[in-house]
């Protein structure tokens, strides 16, 4: 089971495919280096060669193999960790130490493809006299989810009270357990691990996304990278709140503040910070500028909705990652944005009062209108169009569990087709239009 705390995972942006898998498979290889190794290489291919640098794949290599995880790391610290290791070229293991010349033993290899996903890294661990002692080839394959070759995309399903694959085996395990959608995935969850755990890592993910919105509310300046994209959440904000002391509150006000609070937690993905895994960095906005307008915004929410609202859109999430993707380097942006939009709408409706079908229909309505979305970063930075594209998810999410709530459930258009349509279309999608900064906008619209 792909269960809430594998879609949900609090690490630093600006990517979970291209900075957090990263990080992770190079802290993994770290963890087995063989006796007498002597100096350690790295490649990046692919996609995580076209955009790496804009993504900060080369520094999550660096800062892997010195032992950091994703979601421990203080943000503040990476300049200073991978300045060190410019200088002293060399790999701390406490008991010795490894070479390591960020400059010479990190290859991006633009030509190569590796068999099972775009996002390849090969790491090898050489002798004193460069004889290869070990060789390994991990694959980032969409929301920080890291596999090495000869490893299952899937791994082996926990034996859980309620299984299900696809979205109409969830809503009939519904019915027949008499269960929400939240108490289903609740009860599978607690199959895992006990639930006073389960309770207090939903409270963790939803105190880190409030927090990185109220972050991102508090920056400006320029976001790093060459095009020097300014933040603009900060000044939004003062603008609404100046136009509700002066009583210019439009009827779109609420959109708005929903925008908003999206690109302030984009902003703090692009320049680095911590965020949340939702399921990606690059979407990393949408279900945290959704839960703070139900928080916020719709009267007489509780907490224990705000956890039902992540427990909904696991369960939603889990069905697209299990039967199409959510890596934007696979499908293009229909599987970050669109999974998310999915997600937060069926979250929405959850708390709103939506029966399962409801809750189904408004998942559906979300992925289907963001079927075909490339993903095109300019100068690989997860910036432009990435931060627009999340206050336009969130805004998309809310109008689907609205829509689906006017309704009785019933609709022509399945979640489970939606989500094969989605795979299907970014089967077909050309690579230039997937992660790779070869096509759409970034071709189009100068770097400087």
């Amino acid at each position: 089971m792909t269960g809430v705390f594998d879609l949900f995972k609090i690490g630093i942006g600006p990517s979970s495919s291209h900075t957090v898998g990263p990080m992770v498979a190079a802290r993994r290889f770290r963890e087995a280096l063989p006796e007498g190794a002597a100096r350690i290489t790295a490649e990046l291919f692919g996609s995580l060669a076209w955009t790496g640098k804009g993504h900060g794949s080369d520094q999550a290599i660096f800062l892997g193999l010195m032992g950091a995880r994703p979601d421990t790391l203080d943000p503040d610290e990476v300049p200073a960790l991978v300045a060190k290791l410019h200088i002293r070229k060399q790999i701390d293991l406490g008991a010795r130490t490894l070479a390591f010349d960020p400059e010479r033993d990190l290859t991006l290899d633009f030509d190569t493809l590796l068999p099972l996903h775009s996002n390849a890294m090969r790491f090898r661990a050489l002798s004193a006299t460069d004889e290869v002692l070990a060789e390994r080839v991990f694959y980032s394959i969409g929301g920080g989810f890291v596999v090495e070759e000869g490893e299952p995309r899937e791994a082996e399903g926990a034996n859980v009270p309620h299984p299900f694959s696809t979205a109409a085996e969830l809503l009939s395990a519904c019915a027949r357990s008499g269960l929400s959608i939240a108490g289903l995935q609740m009860a599978n969850e607690c199959a895992l691990r006990p639930p006073g755990e389960v309770e207090a890592g939903l409270d963790a993910l939803l105190a880190a996304m409030f927090a990185s919105i109220d972050r991102g509310l508090a920056q400006d300046g320029a976001l790093p990278g060459k095009l020097r994209v300014r933040r603009r959440a900060k000044a939004i904000r003062e603008k609404l709140e100046a136009d509700r002391v002066a009583n210019l509150r439009p009827p779109h006000e609420i959109m708005d503040w929903v925008s908003v609070f999206a690109m302030a937690v984009n902003e703090e993905n692009a320049a680095g910070g911590r965020i949340v895994t939702a399921p990606t960095n690059g979407a990393a906005g949408i279900i945290p500028a959704v839960l703070r307008y139900v928080r916020d915004i719709c009267p007489g929410t509780t907490h224990a909705q705000l956890r039902d609202f992540l427990l909904t859109a696991a369960a939603v999430g889990a069905l697209i990652k299990r039967n199409a993707s959510i890596s934007g380097a696979e499908v293009g942006c229909q599987g970050e944005v669109g999974s998310a939009a999915a997600m937060a709408a069926a979250g929405l409706a959850a708390v709103l009062g939506a029966t399962p079908a409801q809750i189904e229909n408004a998942a559906e309505i979300a992925m289907e209108h963001h079927l075909g979305m490339t993903c095109d970063p300019i100068g690989g930075l997860v910036q432009i169009p990435c931060i627009e594209r999340n206050a336009f998810g969130a805004n998309k999410a809310i109008a689907a569990a609205s829509l689906a709530l006017r309704g009785d459930g019933v609709h022509h258009v399945s979640l489970d087709q939606v989500i094969e349509t989605m795979r299907q279309t970014g089967a077909d999608m050309q690579s230039k239009y997937k992660e790779t900064s070869q096509g759409g906008l970034a071709v189009n619209v100068p770097e400087c």
